[in-house]
């Protein structure tokens, strides 16, 4: 199967969704959630991104994560991650308790894919302390992709990873999984880059671009959003609709995709040093915002 078909296929199995302009959504992807070891990406900007996510959280905002939200190809047990960052976990199970949570799997966490492993994983979790079973995200699935119909003029925005542009990352992932746990974790501690990832090879990246622009040129320029890059994109009005969200594990920023009023936007979270020498996280606005039936 052709990545053309591949993204094809996700676009026609994917989770529907209405929103308005009164709605308030923000798209993360690639937070790579692990362990908190030396090869945790997502380890960095952790509090960055819980201090974006109590803030969206507090604003009402709904979430989606555009896939490898959780690194399940370096780490094998989920109960580690979970412990490992358990403070973001509570905060997006507030989020799921209120029916704004939507997660898409993307190629590292594609075992949330079977939803065998994900009611034994995610449905809840042991608690040391109380020594008992605690839900944690009952009944919760997760597509491959998600549409979003913009009630005011029926627009579709297509959300989905980005890996069905890769046969490896797609097809073969359990391959790419075996050589990332066992050659490239331990390599990543030292610095040595793992070169499956478009993320860290450009060749790769400008592959992945390429196809899913194809794509969306095929299907008369539908709005799409992915991650699994790493780099924030975002058009300009007239151009092909293709977005990317960046990721969680920059260094030292996160990005995402907000949208607010019925207008997208390309921003940035950060620490940013204040004249007295204390530090703050704060916002930053990349592009837009513009209205999405500009795209």
């Amino acid at each position: 199967m052709s990545s053309q078909k591949r993204f094809t296929k996700a676009y026609q199995s994917a989770k529907r969704l209405a929103f308005s302009s009164t709605d308030k959504l923000i798209l993360f992807s690639d937070c790579h959630r692990g362990d908190n070891s030396f090869a945790d990406d997502f380890a960095n900007n952790r509090n960055t991104y819980f201090h974006a996510l109590k803030h969206y959280y507090d604003q009402g905002f709904t979430y989606f994560e555009l896939g490898d939200g959780t690194e399940l190809w370096e780490n094998i047990d989920f109960d580690t991650i979970l412990r490992a960052h358990k403070n973001v976990h509570d905060l997006l199970q507030r989020f799921y308790q209120e029916d704004r949570l939507h997660i898409i799997y993307g190629n590292h966490d594609m075992a949330l894919k079977n939803q065998r492993y994900v009611e034994k994983h995610l449905y809840s979790y042991f608690d040391r302390r109380l020594g008992e079973d605690k839900p944690l995200f009952p009944g919760i699935s997760f597509p491959e992709a998600i549409v979003l119909t913009y009630k005011e003029t029926d627009k579709e925005l297509f959300l989905t990873h980005g890996h069905q542009a890769e046969f490896m990352n797609s097809v073969g992932w359990r391959i790419n999984r075996f050589l990332v746990r066992v050659l490239w974790k331990p390599l990543q501690i030292v610095g040595i880059a793992d070169p499956t990832s478009p993320a860290k090879n450009y060749r790769e990246l400008v592959k992945v671009e390429r196809r899913t622009k194809q794509w969306i040129v095929e299907n008369k320029n539908k709005l799409t959003i992915i991650g699994h890059t790493h780099r924030p994109r975002f058009p300009d009005p007239g151009d092909i609709a293709f977005f990317n969200t960046g990721s969680c594990v920059h260094p030292r920023s996160i990005t995402g995709i907000e949208i607010d009023k019925g207008e997208i936007s390309l921003i940035k979270w950060h620490i940013e040093t204040k004249d007295d020498g204390t530090l703050q996280i704060v916002r930053v606005l990349l592009e837009g915002p513009t209205p999405i039936d500009k795209f």
